[in-house]
């Protein structure tokens, strides 16, 4: 079992060498991980050129999902961006924050900051800034945004329960976040949970969706919901790679099942006692 901090090294490299790849590289295999299928594999379905503020410069193919479609941000707003990669979600954020808004791109990878950066300054976009971070002590002042989003990034950090806690802390007072994340129900074979190629591919990282739901609400946050649900279903020239047929097989005819989520849940305006991450305790 790797150490947190051997996970977040090799999250650390192999995401260094996705910023210097292609997204037509990246969309053929996992979240830009490697392991390339003969099938369509990309763990990002949904598309993103229809909305405004859509760079394609900015766009890796890494997501699980839209969360700024679902993020309801208003003009004038402060986003946070958590795994910012090349800028794709802060950009479509600020079409929806507007040149009085304020968006905050995190990433902790050197690559990606430099390539996000170029991107906004080639694109004009003074209101747009990313900072190099680890997202689960982040390098923002707290009560400071409005909303928070991130899409497909959590599952990649060993420590899940500090990511809620610093998103509340972030957050001002009836702040509200939207996540795309993959989740997990029922049990990951271990030769897949322990592959770390499947880890920065952003499946052997994700926990039980239950578990997942727990830690947002254990956290203080309210009015939580799912906004979409979708299953991840991996081609078995992938899976071949780790699992013998007899193990493949019982791995596709049995319970387990692997899902991208958006969620949404809220900071609320008051608290009446301490709760974990909101800085009084």
């Amino acid at each position: 079992m790797k150490t947190e901090a051997e996970i977040k090294e090799l999250v650390r490299k192999k995401y260094s060498e996705i910023a210097l790849q292609d997204k037509a590289t990246n969309e053929s295999s996992c979240c830009g991980a490697g392991g390339c299928s003969t099938e369509v594999y990309n763990i990002m379905t949904d598309d993103y050129t229809d909305l405004n503020g859509y760079n394609p410069d900015a766009d890796l193919g890494l997501g699980c999902g839209l969360p700024t479609q679902f993020a309801l941000i208003k003009k004038g707003d402060v986003v946070i961006d958590l795994g910012s990669g090349a800028g794709n979600d802060c950009f479509v954020a600020r079409a929806e924050a507007g040149e009085n808004g304020k968006i905050i791109g995190i990433d902790f990878t050197d690559a990606m900051i430099s390539k996000a950066r170029n991107n906004a300054e080639t694109l004009g976009f003074n209101n747009v800034e990313f900072r190099q971070g680890d997202i689960e002590h982040m390098p923002v002042t707290s009560n400071s945004a409005d909303v928070v989003v991130s899409n497909c990034v959590l599952n990649l950090v060993p420590n899940k329960d500090q990511v809620f806690k610093e998103i509340f802390r972030v957050l001002k007072p009836g702040g509200h976040f939207s996540i795309s994340d993959v989740v997990l129900v029922g049990k990951l074979p271990d030769k897949l949970k322990n592959a770390a190629e499947m880890y920065a591919g952003c499946v052997s990282g994700a926990i039980q969706k239950e578990t997942y739901l727990e830690l947002i609400q254990i956290n203080g946050f309210k009015d939580m919901r799912i906004q979409k649900e979708k299953p991840i279903v991996i081609p078995d020239d992938i899976l071949q790679n780790y699992l013998k047929a007899e193990e493949l097989y019982e791995f596709k005819s049995g319970n387990t099942g692997i899902f991208s989520i958006s969620v949404f849940a809220v900071k609320p305006k008051q608290t009446t006692a301490c709760v974990p991450g909101g800085g009084c305790c």
